[in-house]
């Protein structure tokens, strides 16, 4: 299969290049304007199944080029597509005249949109016109799918994607969102398409497959993609579509989204100008805050029964897979038509041509981590505070684990513990405040648990000596965390499953509900985990400035549950 890539050796026409390389009966053509890198990135991918050529898609005789090439599929990874003018479907009609199939990485709105123009042509050629194959609409659209299948009805559709900040964001997705920034564009609320204006409206929201290292509490903001108009076609009564991004660092979206009200409020035209400063400033900041990025995609529905249903399907990529996501959805198409399942003949946007099967095979490989959660409105007071939080998680965890998380009452546990305590003055000040208890092997050591709808009090008592937390869901930057309060401070923890075993890692503090700086926050390994059907326990407090502050370890079995 001879597959011609345009723009083979940008941002993601690269990533495209790297996935298909990997399909034994593939053969990529790399084009692009410069000869130069086209030849280096071939060089780089190191297979005697790709090739190098020039084509500018703006020169008169670009379909001679391609015709003498004859590629049985040509896929268009140049863009911005929001940008093209003067004939925008050029190619497509290219592809048409010379029966070649056709898939783009378009997500502008309106590109993705009038793609159904060519319909009735690409069928009398019988080739496929695929739009929009790229994380929106098709990934969105696709998960959308999977999440809704044992759903009545859907009443509102949310998503968003977080970009690491140690990848490079390539300059033609930064020309695409200066194009649109400000400017109108239509989404769908109260069940109409409505006008609003991109980068002007924000939402919080926590990106967190169960069980996994959550990313931090993200700010995103609305953008141009053509989900708010193609998701209609499949749900035509949904009542609100709202998609965003969410870069970081904070400082700069903040910056943006004020830039954006200035275009909306007309005092300045646009900010395509600032492209390259936009482009220059993020190369500078993006090896700060942390490395993974990932998306989300929510929806709220009721069920055969009339049942509030939220879902929620959650993504993390790690280190620089995330811009592999965008250029996955064609992999798949191509490794499915390899398989013998052509997509059919005809000119659409490509929202029902995947199953999330196709992408988790490709995340597989990727080191990327997905998971769901969902709440049903009609079972909130059935769930323990962990069971909430873990969701779909929880049943990886030992059944000693399950238990000690699934007390509705109060219950006292007891068993013995080692300590070991701080040496250094401060860690021994601050174990006085907390009444944490002295260094010792088998101490007696008793728990006692009182879960209301509001979380759970523990209070845990070594040889006689006593101090208690309170546990609770986390909201706003602890949003998925557990909040655990000691006094005037407050943890927000994540829980993370590893081997079995239940961790606890702390991702933010503060002080009367005040926020405290990260690099000052106390660390340590705390986790649970199973011996031999026994519950036992590890939990290590430190600090950059103290050391050790308290270590203790052991095991706990149930005593008595009051009703």
């Amino acid at each position: 299969m001879k597959i011609l890539i345009l723009g083979g050796y940008g941002t993601f026409g690269s990533r495209l290049a790297r996935l298909l390389i990997e399909e034994p009966n593939v053969k990529l053509i790399i084009a692009g304007r410069s000869i130069k890198q086209a030849e280096d990135f071939c060089q780089k991918l190191n297979s005697n199944r790709s090739s190098a050529v020039y084509l500018d898609r703006n020169e008169f005789d670009i379909e001679k080029q391609i015709a003498s090439i004859r590629p049985n599929l040509l896929v268009d990874a140049s863009g911005p597509f929001q940008l093209y003018e003067n004939d925008p479907y050029r190619i497509v009609k290219m592809c048409i005249n010379q029966s070649i199939d056709y898939i783009d990485l378009a997500d502008g709105s309106r590109f993705v949109r009038d793609i159904r123009q060519f319909d009735q042509q690409a069928k009398q050629k019988n080739i496929f016109v695929l739009s929009g194959v790229s994380t929106c609409p098709v990934l969105t659209a696709t998960v959308v799918r999977y999440l809704a299948r044992d759903l009545k009805n859907i009443h509102s559709i949310k998503g968003g994607i977080a970009p690491s900040p140690r990848v490079d964001i390539g300059r033609n997705v930064i020309r695409a969102i200066s194009s649109y920034a400000g400017k109108p564009m239509l989404k769908v609320q109260n069940g109409q398409l409505t006008t609003s204006y991109a980068l002007t409206e924000t939402m919080n929201y926590t990106i967190s497959p169960p069980g996994y290292l959550p990313l931090t509490n993200r700010h995103f903001s609305l953008v141009d993609v053509p989900d708010h108009e193609i998701l209609r076609d499949l749900w035509p009564n949904v009542d609100s579509i709202w998609f965003g991004a969410g870069p970081i660092p904070s400082s700069l979206h903040y910056l943006l989204n004020s830039l954006a009200w200035l275009v909306r409020c007309r005092i300045i035209p646009s900010l395509l100008p600032f492209t390259s400063i936009f482009h220059r400033t993020l190369n500078i900041v993006r090896w700060s805050g942390e490395s993974h990025g990932g998306m989300f995609v929510s929806i709220e529905g009721t069920n055969k029964f009339d049942e509030k249903i939220d879902k929620s399907w959650h993504l993390i990529a790690k280190d620089d897979t995330g811009p592999f996501i965008p250029s996955m959805g064609i992999a798949a198409i191509v490794h499915r038509i390899l398989n013998g399942k052509k997509p059919l003949s005809g000119a659409r946007s490509a929202i029902t041509d995947l199953d999330l099967d196709d992408y988790e095979r490709l995340f597989n490989k990727y080191d990327i981590v997905t998971g769901q959660r969902q709440f049903k409105s009609t079972n909130t007071t059935d769930l323990t505070l962990f069971q909430r939080l873990l969701d779909q998680a929880w049943h990886q965890l030992p059944s000693s684990i399950q238990r000690m998380h699934s007390f509705k009452s109060i219950t006292k546990v007891t068993g013995l513990a080692t300590v070991e305590r701080g040496t250094s003055i401060f860690s021994r000040l601050i174990g006085m405040i907390f009444r944490f208890p002295q260094s010792g092997t088998q101490i007696p050591v008793e728990v006692e648990f009182k879960p209301d709808v509001n979380g759970e009090l523990w209070t845990r008592t070594f040889a006689g000596r006593s101090f208690a937390s309170w546990l609770s869901e986390g909201r706003g930057r602890s949003d998925r965390l557990l909040n655990e309060r000691f006094g005037p401070f407050t943890f927000g923890l994540a829980i993370v499953i590893k081997n079995k075993q239940l961790h606890l890692v702390v991702r933010n503090w503060n002080f009367l509900g005040i926020p405290l700086p990260n690099f000052l926050i106390p660390t340590g390994d705390s986790y649970e985990y199973d011996d031999d059907g026994r519950f036992c326990f590890h939990v290590e407090i430190k600090h950059i400035s103290t050391g050790l502050i308290i270590k203790y370890k052991g095991w706990l079995e149930l005593v008595s549950t009051n009703k």
